[in-house]
This record gives C-alpha cells, sequence and structure tokens, in this order.
C-alpha cells in the first residue's frame, strides 16, 4: 500500500530520482529533500543505495531540511535505521542538514518500535549527534515542509 502525496504539497519540488522502494524531490528554494518511501519493507542494501543517492543531492548544497515519508512502512527494521540515524544523519550534518521531519505509519505499533529502537540507539551510543539536530514528527509531507 502506497500513501500517495499531494500534489500541492510538493509544488516547487523537482522529482530527483524514482526508484521501486523510493522517490525523492528536492527543492532549493525551500533548502528541503523529501524521502517517500514506496514498499512496505525496504531491504537494507536497497535502503543504503536510496540513502547514499540523496547524500549526492545533499552535497551539492543548499539544503538544511530532511524529510523521511514512512507511511507505506509495515515493518521495522533495526539495522537500517541505526545506520540511517548513527551514520547518515552525522554524515549530512556535516553538509548543512539539521533539521529532520518524520511522518511515521499510522499505526501505533511502529510509533512504538520506532521509540524504543531510538532509546536503545542512544543509550549504546552516547557520542551521537542527536543534540544538534531538530528532529519532529509530522502528520503529512505538507506540515513536515512547514515546521
Amino acid at each position: 500500500m502506497n500513501a500517495t502525496i499531494n500534489i500541492t504539497e510538493l509544488s516547487n519540488f523537482d522529482l530527483d530520482f524514482e526508484e521501486r522502494d523510493a522517490k525523492v524531490f528536492a527543492s532549493r528554494e525551500k533548502k528541503v529533500v523529501v524521502c517517500q518511501l514506496l514498499s512496505d519493507y525496504v531491504p537494507i542494501d536497497n535502503f543504503k543505495n536510496i540513502f547514499l543517492k540523496i547524500s549526492e543531492i545533499i552535497k551539492q548544497g543548499g539544503y538544511e531540511k530532511f524529510i523521511f515519508d514512512k507511511r507505506s512502512l509495515r515493518a521495522f527494521h533495526q539495522p537500517s535505521m541505526e545506520w540511517y540515524f548513527l551514520h547518515w544523519k552525522n554524515e549530512m550534518l556535516e553538509f548543512g542538514v539539521n533539521q529532520h521531519r518524520k511522518i511515521l505509519p499510522p499505526e501505533k505499533w511502529f510509533e512504538k518500535m520506532v521509540m524504543i529502537a531510538k532509546e536503545q540507539i542512544l543509550k549504546n551510543n552516547p557520542n551521537n549527534v542527536i543534540e544538534k539536530l531538530d528532529i519532529k514528527y509530522c502528520n503529512s509531507i505538507e506540515e513536515a515542509i512547514a515546521e
């Protein structure tokens, strides 16, 4: 099941790339990159490849906010989230991306899994960059852009 994006949510955004598991949009004007996952589960190799492509967009400069739309997910994969949280976010901070907005699936169990995993990551990795990041959870891309 794919969550669809309201076309007005991404007006002034360019579709940078699309593949089976994700669509990625960017707006230099708004200084925002949006990743919308399209699959209910994304294998870690695909996940990393998507985010390495996003890294190349961000490294071009001028971006401050990353919106991660995970509404299509129905499986939580801890190793992917650890890599994203500990490695990818840390590297993107070096390129100016310090605002992270997340849109979770509506299922409460998914949100609970995210919070448990986040606590564990923070506990096991006290030298993480979370204090340097502005992280918020939102209900829509439109809200995430505005936040």
